[in-house]
Formats: C-alpha cells, structure tokens, sequence
C-alpha cells in the first residue's frame, strides 16, 4: 500500500466510508433490530453460528465471531433468561459447555432465517439478471481483497419446518426412493399418510420437524413424532445424495435424540427396511438396536421390514 498521492488516498477512504454508509442503510444495520426483530446484528450472529455448528461452545463461537469473551458471555445469559438456548456440561472436556438452540431459539432463526432471505431477495428483484451477477461478482472482489483469511465455508444449517417443507418431503421422498430402490407409489402414499398425520396432530412441545438446508436448498430432513407418552417414533429421516458424507444425517437424528430426552421420553423407536444400508448405519453408530423382523411386499418388493429401539 502506498500513500504518496496523499489527495488521492484521502479519496479512496472517503470513497469506502461512503460505502459503507450506503450499505448499511441499505441492510438495516443502523435499525435498532436487525432485520426488525427484536436481536441485535451481533446477537443475530451468534444465533446464527448456534444453528450451524454441532455442539458449539461459547469458545469456538467468541474465537469464530472474533468476540469479546466477556462481551459473549452477557449476550449468552440474556438468551438464557429469554429461554432461546440450553446449556450442558462437554461430555469431552468438563471445563467447557455445550450450547444448543432451545425450540424457541430455533424458532428464531428459523423467523432471521427467512426475513434475511426476503429482504436480500427484494434488494435483488429491484435487479435485472444482468445487474445481479454484476452485484454477486463485486462482492467477490470485495470479499477476496479484504479477506484476510478464507472463511470455512458452514456446510449446512438445521432449521424448523416452514410452510412448503412437508410437501417437499413427500415429492423427495417419492422420487428418490423411486431412482434407488424401484419403489413405486404406494410409498409416496405412505410418505404422504406420514406427512398428513404430523400435521393433523401436530404438538411442538413433544413433537419436532427438522429440515438440513445447504446453500439456501433443502438437502435433508427428519420427524420425531409422539407414539405413547413415553415413547416417540423416528420417521422419514432423508438426506439427498449430493449431501451426503457431511454427517447430516447423523446430526438429524442426534437431534431427535437430544429434543426427545428434553421432551420427556424414555424410548425412541423407528421402522426401516434392511436395504437402507445408509439409514441402518446410522441408527447403529448412534445406538439403536434392532428388536424385530418381519417380511413384507410392499412399495412393488418383497422387503424385510425392521423394528429398532434406543433406551434414553
């Protein structure tokens, strides 16, 4: 960097404060709430960072977000007060707490979530196509010349179902089992059965609908419904093929398994079928056991369908 042509260097940071202002206004950041919610833009950060990692600690958040510990900490206690997140000793290190978004907590990102997607959204239909790809490379030139290290790219996100999720479990559900396993409709009608079923008897307090989401695309899903007041049932665990290999859907039911245990119940049960090798794997690494067995011709194939259970 040189400043010899000091009339001109006094041009350029003028140039960027100028930018800057612009751009903060256009975002909202000068709101007294990001976003009009209620968060602060750090506060809507960290519950950011709270939704994509697994098993986070106020550590790798602070070290993440380049935060104040101290500054950290009185942010994570009023999200405590405000009962948007759980806290629970580290099974690995007892010097450290595990955090996890509460279901009001994920209901939050969930709403930050969606209101980001619109507001960017409407910023971007004011563009033509043209205009747009000249905005999204701008920005990449930005990001390149003032990033001082590359950013580790979060590789999905976890999220409450939002209108249009349960339909797109059905469609997915259908077509995918349908390339990979020949299935045919009668599955889609159990899949659709499933979905109808959650929605109609639908209890938050006990029953949840999560949904993996990539690059703004849904990538992956899962249900835990209530079978008995001590028992729920595991169902319609997915995850598309160019996702997998990122631990999604061990996450997804490392999830199930966390909200059942807050919930109350005592067992978690599921049925498969034992050519979903994928599936089986991961109910075994998380220590399901399988109870029972039972031939059946369903879905156009003569299958071997399977009962496991895990003991919270």
């Amino acid at each position: 960097m040189t400043k010899t042509n000091s009339a001109k260097y006094a041009e350029h940071i003028e140039a960027v404060r100028r930018f800057n202002r612009f751009y903060t206004q256009q975002i909202g950041v000068l709101h007294e709430g990001i976003l009009k919610s209620p968060f602060s833009l750090t506060e809507a950060r960290v519950i950011y960072e709270l939704a994509h990692c697994e098993k986070p600690t106020a550590t790798e958040i602070a070290n993440k977000l380049d935060l104040d510990a101290g500054y950290l900490s009185r942010i994570l206690r009023e999200f405590k007060k405000r009962g948007l997140i759980d806290k629970q000793p580290s099974e690995t290190d007892g010097r450290q707490t595990i955090l996890c978004l509460t279901e009001q907590g994920q209901n939050s990102f969930t709403m930050l979530n969606a209101c980001s997607y619109d507001e960017i959204g409407a910023i971007l239909d004011k563009l033509s196509t043209v205009d747009q790809s000249r905005l999204i490379k701008a920005m990449q030139v930005i990001e390149e010349l003032l990033g001082t290290r590359s950013e580790q790219k979060v590789p999905y996100i976890l999220r409450l179902h939002q209108p249009g999720d349960l339909g797109w479990i059905v469609h997915r559900h259908s077509v995918l089992y349908a390339e990979e396993y020949g299935w045919n409709e009668q599955f889609e009608a159990l899949v659709a059965s499933i979905v109808a079923e959650f929605v109609q008897n639908y209890n938050p307090k006990r029953e949840r609908c999560w949904i993996a989401e990539r690059d703004g695309e849904i990538v992956g899903s899962v249900c835990l419904v209530k079978q008995s007041d001590e028992v729920a049932k595991l169902r319609l665990l997915f995850v598309e093929p160019k996702a997998r290999g990122l631990g999604i859907g061990t996450r997804l039911v490392n999830e199930c398994m966390r909200f059942a245990r807050q919930a109350g119940y005592s067992k978690v049960t599921l049925w498969t079928n034992n050519v979903l090798l994928a599936a089986r794997h991961i109910y075994e690494v998380v220590g399901f056991r399988l109870v029972y067995e039972e031939e059946h011709n369903s879905f156009g194939h003569h299958l071997i369908g399977e009962v496991w259970e895990l003991e919270l």
